[in-house]
């Protein structure tokens, strides 16, 4: 890999993650690298990823603190194919990140990417308009929302119950209305994350599908369901007494839903490319470090087992 041009971001207000920054930009600049470090996710300085509409391509974003941290830098810069390596400074979950910690020292990590020794990850993404008018009609009222984990349709505030009553089609056809805490869509990338905590199923990460899960339903019978990676989802809030439905990417406020308005979901058409640095990564043992399944004590060598 060419590190001619190098995005560095940190995490915000963290000063461990800013410090780890400032000596990647070092290293790199020692090495002839042109970089670019600044704080990720904030309105008023936001990610710099203007770069990448230049005369000359940007060869790598360097994101540095948690999955929030990887999510808004995702949604950046995954429309310019430009590759990501995330590590985890400050975060707590830390899905989508490398760490550090694995390595001796940075260097180490810069002259893997130098001599490609790595791997990327495509995951796939998801994009939002809002439209308005009859169902026949495809008059568009938003800008495209782009998302790695979830697009969710709820209230702005976390307090209260949605009050207007979803109805949810697929390809077209009507599928179900919900009534209950609001609705998410989301990628396999999603599906550990509040896919997860709403009882949706977990979707490998290697998959293109997306899933469709209800949130605390007033219904016993609304299930999670998962569809095909081409499949289009459109929801329709059908009264809301209070307006106070809101739809959200990756967690982040996007714009309010109104009755008569519909929300198109659909797979993105760009992937977010991961460097992934461990030479010996697993899906299932990240699954059972993270989420602290009985899986993660146990201590064998798959070499071993008949």
């Amino acid at each position: 890999m060419d590190l001619k041009r190098v995005i560095i971001a940190h995490k915000a207000g963290h000063d461990e993650s800013r410090r780890w920054a400032e000596t990647c930009v070092r290293q790199l600049e020692d090495r002839g690298s042109q970089v670019l470090m600044g704080p990720s996710g904030v309105k008023d300085n936001p990610y710099p990823v203007f770069l990448a509409s230049g005369t000359q391509p940007i060869d790598l974003a360097v994101v540095l603190g948690g999955d929030g941290t990887a999510l808004a830098a995702a949604r950046q810069v995954a429309p310019y194919g430009i590759p990501i390596l995330a590590v985890n400074i400050g975060g707590h979950m830390g899905f989508l990140t490398e760490s550090f910690e694995a390595f001796k020292d940075t260097e180490r990590v810069w002259d893997r990417l130098m001599e490609d020794r790595y791997a990327v990850q495509l995951r796939m993404m998801l994009q939002a308009a809002v439209f308005e008018g009859d169902r026949t009609q495809r008059k568009p009222v938003s800008d495209c929302f782009l998302a790695l984990n979830e697009i969710c349709i709820k209230p702005a505030s976390a307090d209260r119950m949605i009050t207007s009553i979803l109805e949810v089609a697929i390809d077209g056809e009507v599928v179900d209305q919900y009534q209950g805490d609001g609705l998410i869509v989301s990628t396999p990338t999603g599906s550990t994350c509040y896919t997860l905590s709403a009882n949706g199923p977990i979707v490998h990460e290697g998959m293109e599908a997306i899933a469709v899960t209800p949130i605390c339903p007033l219904s016993l019978s609304s299930r999670a369901i998962v569809l095909p990676s081409g499949s289009v989802v459109s929801v329709w809030p059908l009264e809301d007494r209070e307006l106070n439905t809101k739809l959200w990417t990756d967690g982040v406020m996007g714009t309010a839903i109104w009755p008569g308005q519909r929300v198109d979901v659909r797979m993105a058409n760009c992937l977010a490319k991961f460097i992934i640095l461990r030479e010996n990564y697993s899906y299932y043992q990240t699954l059972r470090e993270k989420l602290q399944w009985a899986g993660a004590r146990i201590r064998y060598s798959n070499d071993n087992r008949d």
